[in-house]
């Protein structure tokens, strides 16, 4: 099943035309509003180098459940 998804507005310029797979193993500064800054923060609290450490991380994934069965609970 083909999908299309539009991320510019998720991304910086410079990774908008990359496929999903290249936007995964990217620095999480590709995402829009991650400085690199931010991004040597996450890298030395958590070891998130890449966009799909970030959304593989189990930190962010259980911080993300539970926003979402809160969600689910209103």
């Amino acid at each position: 099943m083909a999908v299309s998804v539009d991320l510019a507005k998720q991304l910086d310029k410079a990774y908008e035309e990359l496929s999903v797979s290249d936007v995964l193993d990217a620095p999480v500064a590709a995402l829009a509003g991650v400085s690199e800054g931010d991004a040597e923060k996450l890298a030395a609290a958590f070891g998130v180098k890449t966009v799909r450490d970030l959304g593989t991380n189990k930190y962010f994934k259980l911080a993300a459940t539970l926003a979402e069965l809160d969600q689910a609970t209103k």
